[in-house]
């Protein structure tokens, strides 16, 4: 039972960045005398960090996973970007690198650059290589979760019928967890962002496709094949547009960079990105702020579907798009209060992601974390197979 009591701590902690004890208490459901108990043996044996805060006016303490105890690695691929994070078990990043990446790139070839640019960073960070207890693998396609398969995509067509988490893990010799970047970017909002205490959200990515990663009760919801969350190819007119997915009139064909960037180019060019395009509308370009409007009506109607079926209280906008703020957050809004049911409607709040394009990358180590177990700690190692694996890294 004692040995159970500490786990529980443990998870909490490591899970949470840091808590102080009365939220360990509240959390794990323990009382709070043996919280402290138990606080203090985990901070003589040098597992967690103990600092002085304040919590409702009133002085606490804080605990956090000590420094020192282990790093986990976040690897996110985009369509555009390859980005590595390396953190440590308190929540801390301790490196951060994006370099592009061709988007028609093979597998091996985005895997080799995903090694060397890990190792890389590990060496950066001065810690032991033996210290990294896992890794947080994105990628924007649907994942098998039986098999760990990458499904069809259009966005990295090289790498369909991969398993890149075992190919990964062949690479740096540690376990590696894969999801795909829209649950990924729900994680890092939920964990550190705006979606922060909130235990049920759906996080919206609009890129070059659309996506949605969900949140139910404070976890993750992939479905039992894992292409939950696949808003982009909701139906919004069946004689629209043909999308990739080879239905009609698909959200994605009224919302996402490749159906939205051709309908400026004839006034603003070829070169024009959606990053340039969120830029001009800032600056008060009439077509440009148009053009944002109507993608947020759209993105509205598809949130306003959500609303009706899963009743989430939060919708975090991620992408390039939710730099544009009010002017496609204010039209989101208008079409969930038109198509939404009023009482999930006046549930819902929409905010813009609070950490941009590091939303996938962190929670990517935030995967990391709740997927590496915690009896390991307390024996004093990050994890019982890594020591072994610890070549792979040099």
């Amino acid at each position: 039972m004692h040995r159970a009591n500490l786990e529980r701590v443990v998870r909490a902690v490591r899970l949470a960045g840091s808590l102080t004890q009365a939220e360990i208490a509240r959390t794990t459901g323990l009382s709070a005398a043996t919280v402290s108990n138990i606080v203090r043996e985990l901070k003589d044996g040098g597992t967690v960090e103990v600092t002085p805060t304040s919590a409702g006016g009133r002085r606490a303490r804080s605990v956090s996973l000590s420094g020192d105890a282990g790093i986990v690695v976040g690897v996110d691929f985009g369509h555009t970007h390859l980005r590595v994070a390396v953190g440590n078990l308190a929540h801390q990043v301790l490196a951060e690198e994006s370099e592009p990446l061709d988007v028609d790139a093979s597998s091996t070839q985005g895997l080799d650059r995903a090694e060397q640019l890990v190792k890389r960073l590990i060496e950066a960070t001065g810690v032991d290589p033996s210290k990294v207890a896992g890794v947080g693998l994105g990628v924007p396609g649907p994942i098998d979760v039986e098999s760990g398969t990458l499904g069809s995509t259009s966005i990295l067509p090289g790498w369909t019928g991969t398993r890149p988490a075992e190919e990964l893990r062949g690479r740096l010799g540690v376990p590696v967890h894969v999801d795909n970047d829209a649950n990924l970017g729900a994680l890092g909002e939920m964990v550190w962002g705006s979606g922060r205490g909130v235990r049920d959200l759906a996080y919206i990515k609009v890129a070059s496709g659309v996506g949605a990663g969900l949140v139910i009760s404070g976890k993750i919801y992939r479905g039992p094949g894992g292409t939950a969350g696949e808003i982009g190819h909701i139906t919004l007119d069946e004689a629209g547009p043909v999308c990739r997915c080879g239905n009609r009139g698909c959200l994605e064909t009224f919302t996402a960079a490749r159906y939205v960037l051709p309908l400026l180019q004839p006034s603003h060019g070829t070169d024009l990105t959606m990053e340039g395009v969120v830029r001009l509308a800032r600056d008060g370009d009439p077509g440009c702020r148009r053009v944002i409007a109507d993608v947020g009506r759209h993105i509205g109607s598809g949130v306003a579907n959500l609303c009706n079926l899963l009743n989430p209280s939060r919708v975090v906008l991620g992408g390039d798009l939710a730099e544009a703020g009010e002017l496609v957050l204010g039209p989101i809004r208008e079409s969930v209060g038109r198509y939404a049911i009023p009482s999930a409607a006046r549930q819902l709040s929409v905010l813009p992601g609070a950490l941009g394009g590091r939303a996938e990358v962190l929670g990517a180590l935030a995967l990391a974390l709740s997927e590496m177990g915690d009896s390991a700690l307390l024996d004093g190692t990050a994890t019982g197979s890594l020591t072994a694996a610890a070549p792979a890294f040099t």
